[in-house]
């Protein structure tokens, strides 16, 4: 049995570069099984996405850069930033992520594809119908969904037309739908990771990205059924007459939120854990270093799924809640620090004394990770009760939760794509573009979201298109660096299809990078490995004299 290097590239029968391209793009539009395929139509799809929830922003810091109300009427206002904060999570975040799973993992693991094909195929179509839905509740005659992306009642129950089929109808429909097909996923993906590894492929030989994809599919499939049940009940409520949620029949609106909570709170975990995994892979292979504490790395993100089911209640502190279930969840909530706080530790001690390159995706994740650093502080600082009591529904949790969302996942999301283009497309990007595509990015995303954190502070409420005079300066600030986290989009997308038409070949293996992934052609092969490889290390061997794999 011979040793297998990382660069050896031929360890695993590639084919050639044309049969590995498969370059017909019809696919692209058909029912494909290919996990490849899947993962770039999530991806692509998601994009389509973003950039419309980007475009509600950037009218919603159009209207917030006057204290008055004169851009566009409130009720557009309302609709706009329940459509933003919708299409971002349902629309972007779970898509793209689930498209960068479908892609890497059974490539990480050493599978032919994932193991349910067909099933994965109807989730990812089922994404499509949710976006049409969504953008059909914006426009109806009866009038667009208003409540916000957390669709609490009463107002989620208001109906003010008259219409059975209003904005809100629908909406609800769209998230049902999505909820479905993420169960569908994560069934999926937990199968794959626990029936389809390679020979040797062991829990401590997958990559940290592995660990974090089957972390965050674990807490999709506790708490999602929960969130879709409580759509589901809002539904009836809203159509039928029954009285869940209805306080005018005698339901109960706080429990709604606890449904909604329950979920959408670890739902935070399930989108950034796999953004954890990405920093994993990209601060060992631009360090050309180890990975620093690999295995409690790994573990830290099960403790993480884990932790993430017992800390809703800190979005109810004001909602009634007992004094003593404050205090508990309170520090359930600051635990949390604790398994995240092992990781960022990890990534410094890999970055320090490392051969560091800063090509685009190092930026990205390093940008990112500082970003990250920032969010986790002021979630700290919310997760205590006199200060969460105290700026609860202001801006300061807008700002907060948009360093996450942004600043931590969209910043990471870009450094995958720019990590795993070549892998995906067999082109290399070009570089120029790229970093300044992360420039413009890191400065409008602290121009945008740091001024909300004063702003929370001195007591702005979240949600309103008008405003007193003396938050005029910060928001005008804001204003700014919503246009040019905007305008940051358009290098990226120059880039990415100039790149995919007419970029330099990509080699196998542009980064000398470790992983199962890039031993073989660029793009892969249909069913990725002629012969399955036979795993005989742990992963991120820089430096290391071990083989990663052994051939037959």
């Amino acid at each position: 049995m011979a040793n297998i290097s990382v660069n050896d590239i031929s360890v695993v029968g590639e084919v050639s570069h044309h049969e590995a391209a498969a370059s017909d793009w019809k696919r692209y539009f058909s029912f494909s099984t290919d996990h490849k395929v899947i993962g770039i139509q999530y991806i692509v799809t998601a994009f389509f996405l973003f950039l419309i929830g980007g475009i509600f922003a950037m009218v919603i810091r159009g209207e917030l850069i006057t204290p008055e109300s004169d851009l566009i009427d409130r009720t557009v206002y309302n609709a706009m930033f329940t459509m933003h904060g919708t299409v971002m999570l349902f629309g972007w975040t779970f898509p793209v992520l689930a498209g960068f799973a479908n892609y890497l993992v059974p490539l990480m693991i050493g599978a032919q594809d994932m193991a349910f094909p067909r099933l994965n195929a109807v989730a990812f179509w089922m994404v499509p119908v949710a976006a049409i839905l969504l953008m059909v509740s914006f426009l109806v005659p009866g009038g667009p969904a208003q409540a916000g992306w957390w669709s609490y009642p009463p107002i989620s129950l208001q109906n003010p037309t008259g219409h059975l089929i209003n904005g809100e109808f629908i909406w609800l429909l769209a998230v049902a739908v999505s909820g479905v097909s993420s169960i569908m996923g994560a069934v999926n993906f937990v199968t794959t990771i626990f029936k389809m590894r390679a020979p040797g492929m062991t829990f401590f030989r997958m990559p940290v990205f592995v660990w974090a994809v089957l972390s965050a599919q674990i807490i999709q499939l506790f708490g999602l059924p929960v969130l879709t049940a409580g759509a589901v009940m809002l539904l009836f409520d809203l159509t039928v007459g029954t009285s869940f949620f209805n306080p005018v029949k005698g339901g109960d609106p706080i429990l709604f939120q606890h449904f909604f909570w329950f979920y959408s709170h670890p739902a935070v975990y399930v989108i950034i854990l796999p953004v954890f995994g990405i920093f994993s892979e990209i601060f060992p292979t631009f360090s050309r270093k180890p990975l620093f504490g690999y295995k409690v790395v790994a573990i830290s993100s099960l403790v993480i799924a884990g932790v993430s089911g017992i800390v809703w209640v800190h979005h109810l502190f004001v909602s009634g809640t007992p004094a003593w279930m404050r205090l508990l969840f309170m520090l359930t909530t600051m635990f949390v620090s604790v398994p995240t706080g092992i990781k960022v530790f990890a990534w410094t001690a890999t970055i320090w004394g490392g051969k560091l390159r800063f090509d685009t995706p190092m930026l990205f994740a390093f940008g990112a990770l500082i970003l990250f650093v920032f969010a986790g502080i002021t979630g700290i600082t919310l997760s205590s009760v006199p200060i969460d009591v105290h700026v609860n529904n202001t801006y300061y949790v807008v700002g907060h939760f948009h360093y996450v969302l942004y600043g931590t996942v969209t910043m990471g999301l870009y450094a995958a794509i720019y990590y795993w283009f070549p892998k995906m497309t067999g082109r290399m990007y070009y570089e120029g573009w790229g970093k300044l595509h992360f420039w413009l990015a890191f400065i409008g995303t602290n121009l945008n979201f740091f001024p909300m954190h004063p702003l929370g502070l001195q007591g702005m409420l979240r949600r309103v298109s008008s405003y007193a005079p003396e938050y005029e300066m910060w928001n005008i600030i804001a204003s700014i660096g919503a246009f040019l986290l905007g305008m940051s989009t358009l290098p990226f997308i120059i880039n990415m299809v100039a790149a995919w038409m007419h970029g330099p070949k990509a080699p196998n293996n542009p980064w000398r990078a470790i992983g199962l992934e890039w031993l073989v052609s660029s793009p892969p092969p249909v069913e990725n490995f002629e012969e399955l490889p036979i795993v005989v290390s742990e992963p991120y061997g820089y430096g290391k004299s071990e083989p990663l794999v052994a051939k037959h």
